[in-house]
């Protein structure tokens, strides 16, 4: 079983225009609206992917009924506790250059017992056939130690916890011992006081020092130098796929539902990071945060390449 937890969950409101003009008028060309947060978008690529999983968090007002009711008609299982206040609309801006501008709300604010609500309900679904997904910003009012203390419930039951958030979310969850991890390039060299663009051989010694304390996979999305993978006894790269990029937005989750995807299924090694590397590569071809197809992605997993490294 695979729950997704999305504390700060959102409207994706994507805007395309040619130019962005600061301080001008702007003329939009079209607009998408989804059911997003990074948990959510997992949850959405997991279906795509022909797997299942619960979406959990917390959601308010009319934009939570709207998400709720997009995944109901999905077909995607939820179980939501509801607070006071608006669930956010966060806004991208995306240029026909390429440029992408976001705009995100703060999110309701959070009390301290429907964050303990929330570990109860995640503990009722903790054994050893659960995968946690903890995914993206924790909104107002939330504990700093969130994911960290969430890492330590469920592993108590003998489940498993797939992380990726940034800053300080990332630095307090590792210290309670993930067991997957996908950081992007600019996390780890933050985490690691890169205060430049690291190599392949730095970005390849820091996911080893991570594997070191325990963490079983390490997965470094790179951008258009593609993706890393770092497992006991496995470690390789994958260049970047070659495919018309429409947004660079939800490539990072399409991964993480690849990798989550591949634990459920127990896939072996070499099938996880093709199939982490089409659906990332997918994602980019679609518009706002939309997952891509089953069927694109299978053709994509066609076009990896594995490099061994180290």
């Amino acid at each position: 079983m695979i729950v997704t937890v999305t504390m700060n969950p959102a409207i994706d409101k994507t805007i395309e225009i040619d130019r962005l003009q600061p301080g001008g008028l702007n003329r939009i060309q079209k607009v998408e609206y989804d059911a997003g947060g990074k948990g959510i978008n997992v949850s959405k690529t997991i279906r795509e992917l022909g797997g299942t999983s619960i979406a959990v968090g917390f959601l308010g007002g009319n934009a939570g009924r709207t998400i709720e009711s997009v995944l109901n008609d999905s077909g995607i299982s939820n179980d939501f506790l509801w607070v006071d206040g608006e669930t956010r609309t966060n806004t991208k801006v995306y240029e026909s250059n390429g440029e992408l501008t976001e705009l995100n709300e703060p999110g309701p604010e959070i009390t301290v017992a429907q964050q303990e609500q929330l570990m109860k309900k995640l503990e009722g679904y903790a054994d050893s056939h659960t995968l946690f997904i903890l995914a993206g910003s924790i909104p107002n009012g939330v504990d700093q130690q969130i994911y960290a203390k969430i890492i330590r419930t469920v592993h108590a039951h003998g489940a498993k916890v797939l992380l990726d958030a940034d800053g300080a979310q990332f630095r307090n969850a590792l210290e309670a011992g993930p067991d997957i991890i996908k950081p992007n390039r600019v996390e780890l060299e933050e985490y690691f006081q890169y205060d430049y663009r690291a190599s392949i051989e730095e970005l390849l010694q820091a996911a080893q020092e991570l594997r070191s304390r325990g963490i079983e996979t390490v997965a470094v999305s790179m951008g258009k130098s593609g993706a890393m993978m770092v497992q006991e006894g496995y470690q390789v790269k994958c260049p970047a796929l070659a495919v018309k990029a429409h947004s660079t937005v939800g490539a990072g989750d399409a991964m993480v539902a690849a990798l989550a995807y591949a634990w459920d299924q127990k896939l072996d090694q070499e099938q996880t990071v093709r199939l982490c590397m089409a659906a990332s590569a997918g994602a980019v071809t679609t518009i706002g945060t939309k997952p891509p197809t089953r069927e694109l992605v299978d053709e994509l997993v066609k076009q990896v390449e594995i490099q061994p490294i180290g």
